[in-house]
């Protein structure tokens, strides 16, 4: 299936000489002269290799027919990460190159979406939001509630981020899981 390079997004799969690549990250770019262009960041899914290519916003890409399923974490072992089709009950496994930065989010049975290409998972999307412990972060200053500065945290996943100066050791916090953001404190 063409489609014009500006409309490619995040998580896509693209067809290019025979290959397939997920796009790790796609920006359109209108200089104040010049032709609009499309940056896009994609891995390989074969080999895990990065590619960086531009074109023009007009330009036509072929898109990868790609079936996107929920599926139920189960566990990750040397092999890599292993899902669950609640389904059909059908395990697939996801090598660590797919998962890539995504895997300190993953819990036991949380529901993701994995991107499949003729049966092979090629792209995995998580859960906007994840709740996650606060394990270690500076004591609770008192008078200091109303400040606007946050201070940083180590999570139960080992992922460092910054948390309001009221949330202290233990507290359990929701967090996205693009990049680790504080959102709110878990309502459990």
């Amino acid at each position: 299936m063409k489609v014009i390079a500006s409309s490619i997004r995040k998580g896509n799969v693209i067809e290019q000489d025979g290959k397939l690549y997920v796009v790790l990250s796609a920006e359109n770019i209108h200089p104040g002269k010049g032709t609009p262009v499309s940056q896009i960041e994609m891995r390989r899914i074969g080999d895990g290799v990065k590619v960086s290519e531009r074109y023009k916003t007009t330009d036509q890409v072929e898109k990868a027919t790609v079936e996107d399923r929920n599926f139920n974490y189960l566990y990750e072992d040397a092999d890599g990460f292993h899902f669950m089709n609640a389904e059909t009950y059908d395990q697939v496994q996801v090598s660590k190159e797919i998962v890539g930065s995504a895997a300190p989010y993953l819990q036991e049975n949380m529901t993701v979406k994995l991107s499949m290409h003729d049966l092979n998972p090629v792209a995995i999307q998580l859960p906007q939001r994840a709740t996650l412990e606060v394990v270690e972060t500076e004591p609770v200053t008192k008078g200091q509630t109303a400040s606007s500065s946050y201070k940083p945290a180590i999570l139960s996943n080992g992922v460092r981020t910054s948390v309001p100066p009221h949330i202290g050791t233990g507290t359990r916090i929701v967090v996205m899981t693009e990049d680790g953001s504080y959102v709110e404190r878990a309502k459990d």
